[in-house]
Protein backbone atom coordinates (compact mmCIF):
# COMPACT_ATOMS: atom_id res chain seq x y z
CA UNK A 1 0.00 0.00 0.00
CA UNK A 2 1.44 2.99 -1.06
CA UNK A 3 0.81 6.46 0.76
CA UNK A 4 -0.26 9.73 -1.10
CA UNK A 5 -0.29 12.01 1.46
CA UNK A 6 -2.93 13.54 3.36
CA UNK A 7 -6.36 13.18 1.94
CA UNK A 8 -7.16 16.11 -0.35
CA UNK A 9 -10.02 18.36 1.16
CA UNK A 10 -14.18 18.51 -0.70
CA UNK A 11 -14.10 21.41 -2.09
CA UNK A 12 -17.96 22.74 -2.59
CA UNK A 13 -18.96 23.86 -5.63
CA UNK A 14 -19.66 27.53 -6.26
CA UNK A 15 -23.26 28.44 -6.15
CA UNK A 16 -24.00 30.67 -8.92
CA UNK A 17 -26.70 33.17 -9.21
CA UNK A 18 -29.44 33.30 -11.46
CA UNK A 19 -27.40 36.10 -13.98
CA UNK A 20 -24.59 34.27 -13.62
CA UNK A 21 -25.99 30.89 -15.38
CA UNK A 22 -28.03 33.12 -17.67
CA UNK A 23 -25.05 34.41 -19.30
CA UNK A 24 -23.27 31.20 -19.17
CA UNK A 25 -25.59 29.47 -21.19
CA UNK A 26 -25.60 32.54 -23.58
CA UNK A 27 -22.15 32.24 -24.06
CA UNK A 28 -22.48 28.29 -24.45
CA UNK A 29 -25.46 28.06 -26.74
CA UNK A 30 -26.11 24.32 -27.74
CA UNK A 31 -25.81 23.74 -31.83
CA UNK A 32 -29.06 23.20 -32.75
CA UNK A 33 -30.62 26.30 -30.75
CA UNK A 34 -27.84 28.64 -31.85
CA UNK A 35 -27.87 27.20 -35.59
CA UNK A 36 -32.17 27.42 -35.62
CA UNK A 37 -31.39 31.37 -34.16
CA UNK A 38 -29.03 32.32 -37.05
CA UNK A 39 -31.35 30.55 -39.63
CA UNK A 40 -34.03 32.57 -38.61
CA UNK A 41 -32.66 35.63 -38.32
CA UNK A 42 -30.73 36.10 -41.70
CA UNK A 43 -34.35 35.22 -42.93
CA UNK A 44 -36.19 38.19 -40.69
CA UNK A 45 -33.39 40.44 -41.55
CA UNK A 46 -33.61 40.39 -45.41
CA UNK A 47 -37.41 40.09 -45.18
CA UNK A 48 -37.08 43.26 -43.34
CA UNK A 49 -35.36 44.90 -45.74
CA UNK A 50 -37.46 44.37 -48.35
CA UNK A 51 -40.29 45.37 -46.29
CA UNK A 52 -38.78 48.75 -45.29
CA UNK A 53 -37.68 49.00 -48.73
CA UNK A 54 -41.36 48.95 -50.29
CA UNK A 55 -42.80 51.04 -47.51
CA UNK A 56 -39.66 53.68 -48.48
CA UNK A 57 -40.26 53.13 -52.44
CA UNK A 58 -44.30 53.15 -51.54
CA UNK A 59 -43.95 57.18 -49.57
CA UNK A 60 -41.89 57.83 -52.86
CA UNK A 61 -44.52 57.20 -55.41
CA UNK A 62 -47.83 57.30 -54.71
CA UNK A 63 -48.42 55.35 -58.20
CA UNK A 64 -47.43 52.30 -56.14
CA UNK A 65 -50.35 50.38 -54.32
CA UNK A 66 -50.34 50.45 -50.39
CA UNK A 67 -50.42 46.67 -49.42
CA UNK A 68 -48.16 47.11 -46.76
CA UNK A 69 -50.21 44.62 -44.07
CA UNK A 70 -50.48 41.93 -47.45
CA UNK A 71 -46.57 42.20 -47.43
CA UNK A 72 -46.47 42.11 -43.53
CA UNK A 73 -48.49 38.72 -43.31
CA UNK A 74 -46.29 37.64 -46.25
CA UNK A 75 -43.27 38.29 -44.73
CA UNK A 76 -44.67 36.51 -41.49
CA UNK A 77 -45.39 33.60 -43.49
CA UNK A 78 -42.58 33.50 -45.33
CA UNK A 79 -40.09 33.26 -42.14
CA UNK A 80 -41.69 31.05 -40.82
CA UNK A 81 -41.88 28.20 -43.11
CA UNK A 82 -38.63 29.56 -44.27
CA UNK A 83 -36.81 29.39 -41.00
CA UNK A 84 -38.24 25.96 -40.20
CA UNK A 85 -37.05 24.61 -43.48
CA UNK A 86 -33.72 25.76 -43.19
CA UNK A 87 -33.53 24.52 -39.90
CA UNK A 88 -34.47 21.25 -40.81
CA UNK A 89 -32.11 21.25 -43.16
CA UNK A 90 -29.22 22.77 -41.18
CA UNK A 91 -29.83 20.58 -37.12
CA UNK A 92 -29.22 17.32 -37.91
CA UNK A 93 -29.91 14.43 -35.14
CA UNK A 94 -26.61 13.18 -32.85
CA UNK A 95 -25.91 9.85 -34.93
CA UNK A 96 -23.27 8.58 -32.01
CA UNK A 97 -20.31 6.22 -33.53
CA UNK A 98 -21.86 6.02 -37.03
CA UNK A 99 -21.17 8.76 -39.85
CA UNK A 100 -24.90 8.47 -41.21
CA UNK A 101 -27.03 11.98 -41.22
CA UNK A 102 -30.23 11.98 -40.31
CA UNK A 103 -32.77 14.31 -39.91
CA UNK A 104 -36.25 14.95 -38.03
CA UNK A 105 -39.55 16.85 -37.94
CA UNK A 106 -38.37 17.97 -34.27
CA UNK A 107 -35.94 20.32 -36.19
CA UNK A 108 -37.96 21.79 -38.20
CA UNK A 109 -39.99 22.02 -35.26
CA UNK A 110 -37.14 23.75 -33.44
CA UNK A 111 -37.26 26.05 -36.45
CA UNK A 112 -40.77 27.38 -35.79
CA UNK A 113 -40.72 27.99 -32.09
CA UNK A 114 -37.33 30.23 -32.45
CA UNK A 115 -38.95 31.90 -35.71
CA UNK A 116 -41.86 33.66 -33.53
CA UNK A 117 -40.31 35.45 -31.69
CA UNK A 118 -37.59 36.58 -33.76
CA UNK A 119 -40.14 37.84 -36.63
CA UNK A 120 -41.92 39.49 -34.29
CA UNK A 121 -38.79 41.29 -32.88
CA UNK A 122 -37.18 42.06 -36.23
CA UNK A 123 -40.43 43.49 -37.20
CA UNK A 124 -40.48 45.64 -34.20
CA UNK A 125 -37.23 47.05 -34.86
CA UNK A 126 -37.92 47.25 -38.48
CA UNK A 127 -41.12 48.69 -38.09
CA UNK A 128 -40.95 50.86 -35.39
CA UNK A 129 -37.57 52.00 -34.94
CA UNK A 130 -35.33 51.84 -38.65
CA UNK A 131 -38.50 53.15 -40.88
CA UNK A 132 -39.10 56.55 -38.87
CA UNK A 133 -35.49 56.99 -39.15
CA UNK A 134 -36.14 56.53 -43.07
CA UNK A 135 -38.80 59.44 -42.96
Amino acid sequence: MTDDGPPTPQVEPVERSWLDIRVRQARNPPPPVFRAVVANLVVATVGAIILLAYDWLASRDPSLPDIGVALTAIYVVVVLVVGSLLTYLWVELPTGSGTEKRRSPWAGLLGFFAAVPIVYLVLVVAMQVIRPLLG
